[in-house]
């Protein structure tokens, strides 16, 4: 039987957590970070956590995780 293939987009953007929530980073952070406010790039740097009516999908697109 061959193994499962996980989605590579998906496993580059999404990482479990110990207990087998979803973590994700947060977006606007990729460029013209100068136009931001220091509190907004403050937020930005701290990871996330998918909402749990996503989670499901996640888990699907990668089969590995919790």
């Amino acid at each position: 039987m061959p193994k499962m293939k996980s989605n590579r987009a998906a496993a580059k953007r999404f990482r479990f957590t110990g207990k087998g929530r979803v973590r994700r980073s947060k977006a606007y952070g990729g460029h013209i970070l100068t136009s931001k406010t220091r509190r907004q790039k403050r937020r930005i740097r701290k990871n996330d956590m998918v909402h749990p009516t996503n989670e499901g999908r996640i888990k699907i697109l990668l089969p590995y995780g919790k």
